[in-house]
């Protein structure tokens, strides 16, 4: 009965994906919110409000409440998980009150950091509350044997920040954090577009530039996109045609911190580690990870092999919602991890 009840959320900085083990992925939408400027009642969440992000009148505010992959506004947090979860009732036809939820939080995130998320879904109705690690989450919803003495490297490219981690027999061995991730990518390309074309344009332009023409390093068939913005000399709305050569060093750049990352890693873990990784691969997930011709560039940067997750922007919630068939609950509700962790450094 409890699986029945039960639902796994993925609280991401770019986008919040609910999963139930008999009804799969419920809600998968951005992690925005439009409220009333004067009342603060919840007027769009989702794919409505991000289409309105950065458009709004006077009259509503857009809100993204999350940031790297941890609250950053509480009450707002509240409000849309609010409003996401009773979508999520109506569809399982599970009053929220008789819901158990497990959520994921970044490997790196500070105790005082999942008690407020904790305490942010306690808010919506949610009885019970358990907070998953995201990468044995992705783990789980990779299919990887995290219940066997195997170790498997996880790299978790999501959009506030990308993690790479070592998750072995239901625990996290190692864990580094980098900010760079496709939030910073979005930000690297408003930048390129300032500077080379006096061109200010928008994240959701920005995203769709790494969507149709963003490319890894190396040969590719030749694309290009009209890019919409303001001048910046003249003010006025300005059309520019750039193509996926033009952008192409800004990924490089971006792919350059990943990959100097994952040698760390390896480097620093223990030989017996490296042999398992050697045997496993290397998985990646999360939406940065979809990039265009990622695997064929990243298979010629390591020595292992590469793969990627066929589920990336769902693996984590996927994961998060089958955590109980992993673990035991414990009276605060955490997963527990069973194998201590190697202290490794935080790249910023």
């Amino acid at each position: 009965m409890f699986s029945h009840s039960a639902i796994g959320i993925d609280l991401g900085t770019s986008n919040i994906v609910v999963y139930n083990e008999l009804r799969g992925i419920i809600f998968n939408e951005p992690a925005v919110v439009v409220l009333d400027a004067e009342t603060k009642e919840v007027y769009a969440i989702g794919n409505p409000a991000k289409q309105m992000y950065g458009k709004t009148p006077i009259t509503l505010t857009a809100i993204k409440p999350l940031k790297d992959g941890v609250i950053a506004d509480f009450d707002n947090t509240v409000k849309l998980l609010q409003t996401v979860l009773n979508r999520v009732a109506r569809i399982t036809n599970i009053p929220i009150r008789k819901t158990a939820a497990s959520v994921s939080v970044p490997a790196g995130a500070t105790v005082v950091a999942r008690n407020i998320i904790r305490d942010a879904v306690l808010e919506t109705g949610i009885k019970i509350v358990t907070i998953v690690e995201a990468p044995v989450a992705a783990a789980i919803g990779a299919g990887l044997p995290i219940n066997e003495p195997v170790s498997n490297m996880i790299v978790n490219m999501g959009a506030g920040t990308t993690e790479i981690s070592i998750v072995s027999y239901r625990g996290i061995l190692a864990n580094m954090s980098v900010r760079s991730a496709g939030d910073s990518l979005d930000a690297d390309i408003i930048q390129y577009f300032r500077d080379e074309h006096n061109l200010l344009i928008g994240n959701l332009t920005a995203e769709k530039v790494k969507q149709k023409i963003g490319y890894a390093p190396g040969p590719h068939i030749l694309k290009s996109m009209e890019v919409r913005g303001r001048c910046l000399l003249t003010g006025l709305p300005t059309i520019i045609k750039a193509s996926s050569t033009e952008v192409q060093p800004i990924f490089t750049e971006f792919l350059a911190r990943i990959v100097k990352m994952v040698h760390v890693m390896v480097e620093q873990s223990p030989a017996e580690l490296s042999g398992d990784i050697m045997d496993q691969g290397i998985i990646f997930t999360g939406g940065a990870s979809q990039l265009n011709g990622f695997k064929e560039w990243l298979t010629k940067q390591v020595d292992f092999p590469i793969i990627l997750d066929p589920n990336p922007l769902e693996s984590i919630a996927i994961g998060t919602g089958r955590i109980h068939y992993y673990s035991q609950r414990t009276l605060s509700g955490d997963f527990e991890l069973t194998t201590p962790r190697l202290k490794l450094p935080f790249f910023s």
